[in-house]
Order: C-alpha cells, then structure tokens, then sequence
C-alpha cells in the first residue's frame, strides 16, 4: 500500500490560516480534486482538494488549527501508486523559474499587478487585479476606497469574489487615490486596471508595459508580488470537489458585506442569497461556528413559501419558545379552533405588514339614542331590534361616500390603488367559536329597518356557525364594537386588505360645555385605526369629523 501526505498548497502569501471546516472523514474514499477542508485567512477563504486518489486513513489537523502553506493535512492510500503527485520536481521548477526571472532580483524597483509612470516628486502607479487563479471574469463587490483617499500599503481596495473564493486586494504601497478605473459591480479578470495611485516619491527605473505574450504573471507585471499582497488560491486550491464541498467554502461578514445582509457565509451562498432576495441576517446557519450553507439558504425560502402569510417563518422573526408551564402548577391544555388560529394569522399578518396609526373622536348621540328609544313601539311591531348599530352603519356609509378613500385597497403590489364604488361594510361578531366578521352589502341603499333586521339575521348566523363563505367576503371597511361588552376604547387592528377600521366603545353621559354651561350629553367613543400607506391623518381626520356630525344629527344621513 503507498501511502501520500497531503499538503497545503500555495495560500496566497497568508502567513497562516485557519480550518474552519473538515469535509471528509478516515475511511472515505477521495477523488483528485475533492475537497478535504476549507481554510479561512483574513484576506480569503479556500477549499484544499485532494491531490491523488485513494482512502483518507489519516487526518493530520482539526478545525481550528492553523496552517501556513506546506503544512501536511491527510494521508492517503493510494488507489494507484503510480499516481503519487511530483512536488519536488514541481517545486524545484518553481525555485528555477523564479532564480532565472530578472525581474526578481535584489535591488531592483518596479510596479506592481500594475504599471508606473515617474511624475515631477511622485509615481502614478496603476493597481491591476493581482493572480487570482482563474482566467474567468469575477465580480468586484466592494469599493472600499473613493478618489482622493489616501492608504497605507496593505489598505484593501476592492473585494473581489468569485464563485469558490473572496479575496481583498491590498495596497500594493502609500499613496494617494488618484483615479478610480473600475466601479462596484463590474467584472474582472486577472490583468485588469482597477485604479490609479499617486506614490510619493521617485522610481530608479520605471518599469515598462508588458508585451501581450508575458509568459508569466511576474513578467507581466515588472517584479515579484511581495508577500504583502494576498493573492487568491492557485487553481488546484480552489477546484471544486463536488458540489456539497464546493458549498461550504466561504469567508467572515467583515469582509464581505453586502445587501444581502451581515452574516457568516461564502462567496457562492451570497450570491445564492442576492439572487433569491434573502437578508443573509435571517438565516440561521447550520454550518461550522454558525457559518450559512446552501442548504440553509434553501431551507429557509422553502419555510417562507409554505408558511402562512404573515407567520413568524415567513417574517423571519424568531418564534417565542414553549415552556412547560406544568412545572409550575396544574394546567389544563386546550385545542384552539381552527377560527382562531387563523384570525390570529390573520392578526399578525396585519399588524405586522401594515403601518397602523389610530385617531380618536367622541361623537355626541344624545339626539340619536333619543330617536332610537322613541321607534321602540314601532320596532317591537315589526318584530326588529333597533340597536344603535344600524345608525352607526348608516352613518358610516354618508361619510365613506364623502371620503372614499377610506374605502379602498391597494393593488398591483402597491402601485395602484382601488376605489370601492359599492359600500359593503364588515361587522365583527364575538361567537363561542371565535371572531367572525359577517359584511352588510349595499349599506348606503338600504334604509335603517332593513339594516337592523340584516344586522339581526348575520348576527344569528354567526352565533349558530351558519354563515357561508360569500356572507363574509368583500368588505371595504369594518366596524368592531366593543360597546355591549365594556371597556372605553381600543385601538383595532385594520381587516387587510381594507385600509380601515372603525373600533366602538361603550357610549356614556358625560359633562359638555355648550357655550354658556355644562349640559349632559351622551358620547359615544370612536377609535378610527387606519393603513398610513394609503390614509393619511387629514383624511382619517375629515372622515371622523364627518361620522361624528352626522351621528349628531341622522338628519344628514338623508342629505
């Protein structure tokens, strides 16, 4: 059995790096290629694939150890011997390729990943994107620099990221930023002018542009990179092993932050993230030190989509955790309906897509409830019950008509808006079963009996669970009253996709000042709550002000 000691391949000038993920395991069989670990510099994060062939009978490191290139990471058995990868002669190729390059040797002076030109006490020096072991275009993700700036050599410039891997690219000296060449956004490719640096200072010799056919990233560029300039891992460092490796590679936030949101994930899951929409902050990653996989990110679209709108899932809001309330006493555990479960998802959709703001009125019904008691003898021979609500319907329907945007939607994803021309309005009926909302058609073109024998009949079928589907749909504005049961006032939650809702106390005789002295009327509280998308507090307010005057007085309800 032969046996082969991976190493660490050339890391791109980082002293050391961090393994912040071992994807293999002893006992697996490995392909050329596969991913074995991924490391984490500073500067980048990269897989290490396997070099050969053969079983993993060996694991040399552990997650948080960190390595400098060279280091040795596995052992394999060779599947075929004859396969054993020729370092040295590589290496001694390397020392060779490197002692015979003239651009290389002590002493001498020259631009880096750029050209330079000598100006009158200063150099301008143009940075181009260094080695990043690919000859396929990247995305420049971030300017960390603007016209003007100066920095100090080893300042980032840019982020570059590809598909595998993200990478700075530093300063490659002093200076001062003179122009910018590229923006945020475009693609690059090795070779590629990003900007122009003002060195101070002079240059001995100043280096001349490479002819196209450079054979070699020093030659094009005039001189060796020091090893203060990362550069992105060498094409078999970065080679993707299979896709469930390829997926995990990735770098910290701080380098890397971009629309998607601040969170612990790769180049490739970003990317995944930008292209699906999704703040990187919502997800939960399950990977190493909470670092975001694909499979996260897939996870967590998949939950948005099956959830209820407006759930927790599909908010990205982290859900209040059970608690065993049993430890501390007796308890007695009940189903919820299905009516309550889903007003509650209803509720919460509402009140956490829609921006609500309420008003408050006291209308004055001393006059009303005087009329309303005086047709007692006439509503007992129709066999009707003439509560104050039919008024209230009546009256709400004048000042829907006077004010109609506060009967209407928006549509087309907020676009557009819709006005009702019909005035449909939703009642909301407390039942042993849950709240239901029963919605009264055509209350403008119904007179105050038919209202409160229709109020009387939805009302019963609503106790009994009889209403149908349809009884309950299409209303442009509802009204919950609160009077019968107690209780001031409240601030009611908007029914979407209505844009308002009318909430009503419980009525009570209060002091007023007329003028000359103080007169006891009945008020009767409203809290008017409303979507501050559409409704503004002039418009809520000349709808109150118009239901408050005609509830005064009925007899505006017939003008």
């Amino acid at each position: 059995m032969t046996k082969h000691t991976i190493t660490v391949p050339d890391i791109g000038g980082s002293d050391a790096a961090e393994v912040v993920e071992i994807l293999v395991a002893v006992g697996d069989e490995v392909s050329i290629d596969q991913g074995l670990l991924v490391l984490e510099s500073d500067k980048a994060s990269m897989e290490i694939p396997a070099d050969a062939a053969g079983a993993l009978v060996e694991l040399l490191v552990k997650e948080g150890d960190q390595l400098a290139e060279g280091a040795p990471v596995a052992v394999l058995a060779l599947t075929d011997a004859s396969a054993v990868p020729d370092v040295a002669e590589s290496s001694d190729e390397d020392a060779t390729s490197k002692s015979d390059d003239p651009a290389s040797a002590p002493g001498e002076t020259g631009s880096l990943d750029g050209q330079s030109a000598q100006t009158a006490g200063a150099t301008l020096l143009t940075v181009n994107v260094p080695a990043i072991g690919t000859d396929e275009a990247v995305d420049l993700i971030e300017l960390e620099i603007e016209p003007g700036q100066v920095v100090s050599e080893g300042d980032t410039l840019v982020v570059l990221e590809s598909d595998k891997a993200s990478m700075d690219v530093p300063a490659p000296e002093s200076g001062t930023v003179r122009e910018l060449l590229v923006s945020a956004g475009a693609q690059v490719k090795e070779g590629d002018p990003l900007l122009v640096l003002e060195v101070a200072g002079t240059i001995a010799a100043p280096t001349q542009k490479p002819a196209e056919s450079s054979p070699s990233p020093q030659t094009q560029s005039g001189a060796v990179a020091p090893a203060a300039i990362p550069a992105a891992p060498t094409p078999a460092a970065a080679a993707p092993a299979k896709a469930s490796s390829s997926e995990r590679a990735g770098s910290t936030g701080g380098s890397t932050v971009d629309s998607s949101g601040d969170g612990y994930a790769g180049p490739a899951v970003r990317k995944l993230a930008r292209e699906f929409g999704v703040p990187l902050a919502a997800v939960r990653g399950t990977g190493p030190r909470g670092r975001i996989l694909k499979e996260d990110l897939h996870s967590f679209v998949q939950q948005a989509l099956e959830a209820p709108s407006g759930s927790s899932a599909s908010l990205a809001i982290a859900e209040i955790p059970d608690i065993d309330y049993s430890k501390f006493g007796a308890v007695e555990v009940v189903e919820r309906s299905r009516l309550d479960k889903l007003t509650a998802e209803n509720m919460q959709r509402s009140w956490l897509s829609v921006p609500h703001v309420t008003q408050f009125d006291d209308a004055d019904i001393t006059d009303m409830e005087a009329f309303r008691r005086s047709l007692k003898g006439e509503a007992d021979a129709r066999g009707s019950k003439l509560t104050p609500l039919p008024f209230l319907l009546k009256a709400v329907a004048v000042a829907l008509k006077a004010n109609p945007k506060i009967n209407s939607s928006l549509s087309d994803g907020g676009s557009t808006l819709t006005f009702k021309q019909y005035v449909h309005v939703g009642m909301a009926v407390d039942t042993p079963a849950g709240l239901v909302v029963p919605v009264v058609r055509d209350v403008d073109q119904k007179s105050v009996w038919e209202l409160a024998d229709e109020v009387m009949e939805l009302a019963g079928k609503a106790r009994d669970r009889k209403l149908k589907p349809v009884e309950m749909q299409g209303a442009g504005f509802t009204i919950s009253s609160l009077g019968a049961i107690g209780g001031r006032g409240f601030t009611p939650i908007v029914n979407t996709p209505e844009v308002a809702i009318l909430g009503v106390g419980r009525a009570d005789t209060q002091p007023v000042w007329n003028g000359e002295s103080f007169a006891p009327r009945k008020l009767l509280p409203l809290s008017l709550s409303y979507d501050h998308r559409v409704v503004n507090g002039g418009d809520a307010g000349r709808f109150l002000t118009a239901l408050c005057d005609i509830l005064k007085d009925m007899r505006r309800a017939i003008l």
